[in-house]
């Protein structure tokens, strides 16, 4: 016999002998041993030179949601499929919560491969900040607040580490979002919401950040599109709110303006109006930035989208959908001279949400590719329609 089948034989005959002698666990221990073997090995991201975007429309962008998603090799290809797209940028959320848990301890290890990943893509990367850790918050058993509620005397432990990631990354990150739609009661904690408060905030955050990255961009405001009055229980509209904000001297405080623009249910040549919400409502806000001497300011459309989910009233039909896309970037790029990317809300999400967020996707959980996405990347990669 030879020496390998003479090692099989006596492997064979010992765990025979030990399944016939030992007990459960032992038995388990061997049998998970044995099906560990059988399993394939998991997928590796193999190494590739950098890539280019290839694209005829630097203005689309995608806002993706990789804050939530664990496995290296999902957040790859994600923003591989972005840029297979035409996506020359995207937005990506990096709560402050989970970068610095405690006060003074910092955990750079999900935004590092994110924003790794990304520049090996060729995808400029737009970070918007935001998430309160609970060491910044007053004492939730004496006072229960949101995950975002920032209280004035810890703006600048906000404004400290909006700096610290500028520092970081100021070889790969220029353009940062400080805050989110701080015109809604929800995302300004519960609390009232107040231009002038955000203006304080905003001067903080710039003032560090430039100290930090003198390169480093900051887009202020983000506002949401709302036809809340001004003293609403929800929210202040979003007129109103970016008015207030010059009037408070805010405008020296944003490199750029973020905007939210979505269609909602109205195609995007619909015409804007102060009780209207659609595409062209930003044209409004821009009105107001001419008035107070910001005409030429750059503007990023940070978050727009229509919906095709099938129970929702705000939703539209997936093929209105698509044509409605291709005519708001059309749109955009011959008459929105000052912006610069136009990002849709949302790339891909790791799980379902099973509601009607689940209808703003592109790609599906398992990353198939929805027709909104193939019809876009048509569009931006000069490629012929499909009939």
């Amino acid at each position: 016999m030879r020496a390998a089948e003479s090692r099989a034989y006596q492997a064979g005959r010992m765990a025979r002998w030990l399944w016939q002698r030992r007990g459960i666990g032992l038995r388990s221990a061997l049998l998970a041993l044995i099906l560990l073997n059988l399993a394939p090995s998991r997928a590796r991201i193999l190494p590739e030179p950098p890539q280019v975007v290839q694209t005829e429309h630097p203005i689309l962008c995608m806002h993706t949601r990789l804050v939530d998603e664990v496995e290296d090799l999902k957040i790859w290809r994600t923003l591989r499929m972005v840029r297979e797209m035409g996506a020359t940028a995207i937005v990506e959320f990096f709560p402050w919560a989970y970068i610095q848990p405690r006060e003074g301890i910092y955990d750079w290890h999900h935004p590092d491969r994110i924003i790794r990943m990304a520049r090996q893509q060729g995808l400029t990367v737009i970070a918007r900040l935001g998430v309160v850790p609970s060491w910044a918050r007053p004492d939730a058993r004496l006072q229960p607040t949101s995950l975002n509620y920032l209280p004035p005397e810890r703006y600048d432990d906000y404004a400290a580490f909006v700096a610290a990631f500028a520092a970081r990354y100021r070889d790969a990150v220029t353009h940062i979002i400080p805050w989110n739609e701080p015109n809604l009661y929800f995302e300004w904690g519960y609390r009232r919401v107040s231009p002038e408060e955000y203006v304080a905030l905003l001067k903080k955050v710039y003032e560090a950040a430039h100290a930090a990255n003198p390169e480093v961009q900051i887009l202020g405001a983000a506002l949401a599109p709302t036809l809340e009055p001004e003293d609403g229980a929800n929210g202040m509209s979003d007129l109103i709110y970016l008015r207030r904000i010059y009037a408070a001297g805010g405008g020296a405080y944003f490199d750029a303006l973020a905007v939210h623009t979505y269609g909602f249910t109205a195609p995007p040549e619909a015409p804007p109006a102060p009780d209207q919400l659609n595409f062209r409502r930003f044209e409004l806000l821009l009105d107001i930035m001419r008035q107070f001497g910001d005409a030429d300011k750059p503007v990023y459309i940070t978050e727009s989208s229509w919906n095709d989910h099938p129970r929702w009233a705000n939703a539209v039909r997936p093929s209105q959908r698509i044509a409605y896309t291709l005519a708001a970037l059309q749109y955009a790029e011959a008459h929105w001279q000052t912006v610069q990317k136009l990002c849709f809300w949302f790339f891909r999400a790791p799980t379902l949400y099973r509601n009607y967020m689940d209808g703003y996707a592109f790609v599906t959980v398992e990353f198939r590719p929805r027709p909104i996405y193939e019809e876009v990347q048509r569009w931006a990669r000069g490629t012929p329609a499909a009939p």
